[in-house]
């Protein structure tokens, strides 16, 4: 499936203090979600499509097995039982075993694994692609049903955490309104 060429815009992040330069746009709020193509832990091509409706959170990181992104990964596990219906996809650059095997350490089955690891067409399309290092910089995604963007963070620095707070409150609220809406169609 081919991707859209993204608007290449120039914008840093910082990773240990050290300037990086990230690939593609920097998505606003009430743009149209990008798609994608990435691969899932059982090896099977997904897209945006693939994700479903319904509102859904894409936390971006750079790699599982670093602490904040353990800890980022590990909160949106918390916090997905009280989300519901809302999905959640961590998508990284990890291998797609390499996900599941962490999955599988730390009991992690509510939140799904995205690998942008073949072609990077998540990272380029979202804003969030290190193409010097080669992974994804920290960001969250906030999607409703429709593909429209209704939340999105790009962390500064690479080791920060996101705003746990701020985007559990903007996932409660979206779902609200995306339920209310949905009635009313």
């Amino acid at each position: 499936m081919p991707m859209a060429q993204a608007k290449q815009e120039s914008r840093d992040t910082t990773l240990q203090g050290k300037k990086f330069s990230l690939a593609g746009p920097q998505l606003k709020v009430g743009d149209p979600a990008p798609d994608f193509e990435v691969i899932s832990s059982s090896l099977q091509k997904m897209n945006l499509r693939a994700t479903g409706g319904g509102v859904r959170i894409f936390s971006v990181l750079p790699s599982l097995d670093t602490p904040v992104c353990d800890a980022q990964t590990k909160r949106f596990q918390d916090e997905a039982e009280k989300l519901n219906p809302i999905k959640i996809f961590t998508v990284s650059m990890d291998l797609p075993f390499a996900q599941k095997r962490w999955c599988g350490d730390y009991g992690v089955d509510r939140v799904v694994m995205l690998s942008d690891h073949v072609s990077g067409s998540f990272g380029e399309n979202y804003g969030t692609l290190i193409k010097d290092l080669r992974i994804e910089s920290r960001a969250i995604f906030i999607v409703d049903r429709q593909d429209k963007i209704r939340y999105v963070e790009y962390v500064g620095e690479v080791g920060h955490h996101p705003d746990y707070d701020a985007v559990l409150r903007a996932a409660r609220q979206i779902l609200q309104e995306d339920q209310s809406n949905s009635g009313r169609s």
